[in-house]
């Protein structure tokens, strides 16, 4: 599977993409950060953004687009640039009918390094690790990127699974409830 891991934001958006193979197994496929300056017009920086998304998503066609949630930040602005640049994302990914996941920094931390407390140089360093790459991808935004992709290729699998094992259960249990209402309906003729 083929994933493109996207850490938005608006000055700096983090773009990275693996491809998962049997069992953990991840190869790295690219990874850039996409800038934009902080003094242009919103809507051009935007645009910027959106033609960037665009191209990696022609160029590398992933499977799947996994980005960053945008999680409790004290900065509004900061949140709002950030919230912006995930929406560019999602959009063009629904335009090609990619499924688009959301994963909050502490679902990615734990994934890749055990913690969901971890630091931005220990994500790095067990990116670096992973994907054995000889040099630490910078800055921090690519590296969170290619952690996005890796933790989306790692957590799938088993996400797939739990949604597999509820959907049976509410199934039985419509059909437990459909057979209660059906004797309880026998037992008052």
């Amino acid at each position: 599977m083929r994933v493109f891991g996207v850490d938005p934001g608006l000055t700096r958006c983090g773009f990275g993409v693996v491809d998962g193979g049997p069992g953990r197994t991840v190869r790295p496929v690219a990874v850039d950060v996409i800038r934009t300056p902080a003094d242009e017009d919103l809507s051009r920086r935007l645009l910027q953004l959106s033609d960037a998304v665009e191209k990696w998503l022609d160029d590398h066609r992933p499977q799947v687009v996994a980005v960053e949630r945008v999680f409790s930040q004290h900065n509004v602005r900061t949140a709002m640039g950030t919230a912006q640049a995930g929406g560019i994302v999602a959009l063009a990914a629904a335009r090609r009918d990619l499924p688009v996941v959301f994963h909050t920094p502490s679902e990615v931390k734990a994934a890749v390094t055990g913690s969901g407390r971890a630091d931005k140089a220990q994500v790095t360093a067990m990116v670096t690790k992973v994907l054995g790459l000889k040099t630490a991808p910078k800055p921090a935004d690519a590296a969170d990127a290619l952690a996005l992709a890796i933790c989306h290729l790692w957590r799938a699998p088993m996400k797939s699974r739990l949604d597999e094992a509820r959907a049976r259960a509410e199934q039985l249990a419509r059909t437990h409830r459909a057979k209660l209402a059906e004797a309880r309906e026998r037992m008052t003729r």
